[in-house]
C-alpha cells in the first residue's frame, strides 16, 4: 500500500499519570474517596496525553508521516514526555520545544472501574504555546495540519482567539488543508468561560475539518441547550438527527467544509458542503472530490468489549484523517473512524490498542460487527452496503 501524504499535529501535550485503582469497586470508591482518608493505590503508570500525543501517535501508528509540534519544560516531567515520544520514533521528538521558563503540563487521571474518569489538569507550558512556537515553513511541506485543544491552551484562545486565528490563518496560507479538535474546559476556568462563539466566527473560515464532540461543541456555541439536556439526564442519550443537522449547518455556515461530530457510544457524525467550498480543501484533497460534496452519515460503532475510554475521541480522528489523507471515499472514512476508535476502547491507555491500518481494515472487511443504531428523522435510511446511516442532505444512493 502506498504511504500516504504527510501531517502535522500540533497544540496540546502533556503527561498523563494514571495511578492503579483495579481493586475499587464503585461503592468503594465512593466511601474512600473522602477528605482526611489515605487511599492506597497501585502503581502508577506514565503516558504521553493531550491532542499531539493521542491523535499525533495514532497517525504515526496508521502510517502516516506525522510530525509533531508541542510545549514542554525543561523539568523531570518534561524528559519523562520526550523519553515516551521517542520511544515510538525518535524523529516525532525534533518539534517538541523545550521552554526552561514553564512546567510540564500533566493530567492525574482518577479512572476506577465502571466509572467515568475524573482529570486533575495542570496546562503548564500548553498555556504560553502561540502562533510563534510553529514552524510553518514544516506546515508547508505536508498535506494536513491538525491542531487541538484551544480550550486549555489559554494564550491560544486569549483575546478573543487571537492566536488561534493566527495559527489557522497562517497554516492556511501554506495551501496545507486545516484541521481542528476541541476538548472540554473546566466551566469555572478562564477557558470555560470565554466567548467561543466569537472565536468560532474568527477562526473557522480558516479550517476545513472540524472536529469536535457533542459536548464540547454544545458547551461552547450553545451553552443553554447543553444545560438543558444535561438536566434531563446523560446528554448524548438525547441526541438527535435533527440536532445534528442544525449544529452542523451552523458550522458550515461558519466557514467549515467538513464538519464530524463525535456521539461517544452514539458512533460519528458527517456533513459536508458542496464541491463548490470543497475545492479549497488544500493539499489532503480527496481525488475524488465528487463523493464528498452535499453529504450527510451517520456512523454506528463497532462491537468490543471496552476496557478503557482514554484518547477514544482523539484515535477515532485519527482514523478519519488517515482515511483523507489516502484520498477514501466519506463512507470509507466514516467506517475506518469508528474501528479506530474501537480498537482504542479495548485498552486502556489511548495508544496500546490500536492496530497498523492495513490490520485495522482486515478487521472491518472480515465482518466485524457494529452497535445498534436507530435513527428517528424523516429522510434517514440506513445503507445495507456500508452499515452507515445516510442522512436527508445526502445525495441519492444511486449517485453516490
Amino acid at each position: 500500500m502506498m504511504c500516504p501524504p504527510g501531517a502535522v499535529v500540533a497544540g496540546h501535550l502533556c503527561l498523563d499519570i494514571f495511578p492503579n485503582l483495579d481493586h475499587l469497586g464503585r461503592e468503594q470508591f465512593d466511601v474512600l474517596f473522602r477528605p482526611g482518608r489515605l487511599i492506597q493505590v497501585g502503581a502508577a503508570r506514565f503516558s504521553t496525553g493531550g491532542l499531539v500525543s493521542n491523535t499525533g501517535l495514532a497517525l504515526h501508528r496508521l502510517g502516516v508521516p506525522t510530525r509533531l509540534i508541542a510545549k514542554v519544560g525543561s523539568d523531570p516531567f518534561g524528559q519523562i514526555v520526550r523519553d515516551v515520544v521517542t520511544q515510538h520514533d525518535a524523529r516525532l521528538v525534533e518539534g517538541i520545544t523545550v521552554d526552561p521558563a514553564t512546567t510540564t503540563a500533566y493530567t492525574l487521571i482518577i479512572s476506577p472501574p465502571g466509572m467515568d474518569r475524573i482529570f486533575l489538569h495542570c496546562p503548564g507550558a500548553n498555556d504560553t504555546f502561540s502562533s510563534a512556537d510553529i514552524a510553518y515553513d514544516l506546515v508547508a511541506q505536508t498535506a494536513l495540519f491538525h491542531f487541538g485543544y484551544p480550550p486549555i491552551m489559554r494564550r491560544i484562545y486569549a483575546d478573543a482567539g487571537k492566536e488561534l486565528v493566527e495559527v489557522l490563518r497562517r497554516a492556511k496560507a501554506t495551501g496545507v488543508t486545516t484541521s481542528l479538535d476541541m476538548t472540554f474546559p473546566d466551566p469555572s476556568s478562564e477557558g470555560g468561560k470565554a466567548d467561543w462563539r466569537a472565536i468560532y466566527k474568527a477562526a473557522l473560515p480558516y479550517v476545513d475539518v472540524f472536529l469536535p464532540s457533542l459536548e464540547e461543541l454544545l458547551f461552547t456555541l450553545r451553552r443553554k441547550t447543553f444545560e438543558q439536556l444535561n438536566a434531563r439526564g446523560p446528554l448524548l442519550a438525547q441526541v438527535t438527527a435533527v440536532l445534528l443537522a442544525d449544529l452542523s449547518l451552523e458550522l458550515l455556515d461558519m466557514g467549515v467544509k467538513i464538519v464530524v461530530l463525535k456521539l461517544g457510544d452514539r458512533g460519528l457524525y458527517l456533513r459536508t458542503g458542496g464541491l463548490d467550498r470543497l475545492e479549497s480543501l488544500g493539499r489532503a484533497r480527496p481525488v475524488g472530490l465528487c463523493r464528498w460534496g452535499d453529504r450527510e452519515m451517520w456512523a454506528p460503532c463497532f462491537q468490543v468489549n471496552a476496557v478503557g475510554t482514554t484518547g477514544a475521541g482523539d484515535a477515532t480522528i485519527a482514523g478519519f484523517l488517515a482515511a483523507l489523507l489516502r484520498g477514501l471515499s466519506p463512507e470509507q472514512a466514516m467506517t475506518m473512524a469508528v474501528a479506530v476508535g474501537a480498537c482504542n476502547v479495548e485498552a486502556a491507555d489511548a495508544l496500546s490498542g490500536l492496530r497498523t491500518w492495513e490490520a485495522t481494515a482486515e478487521r472491518v472487511a472480515a465482518g466485524w460487527p457494529r452497535r445498534s443504531l436507530s435513527i428517528q428523522g424523516s429522510g434517514w435510511q440506513r445503507d445495507a452496503a456500508t452499515a452507515l446511516w445516510l442522512g436527508p442532505a445526502n445525495p441519492s444512493l444511486t449517485e453516490t
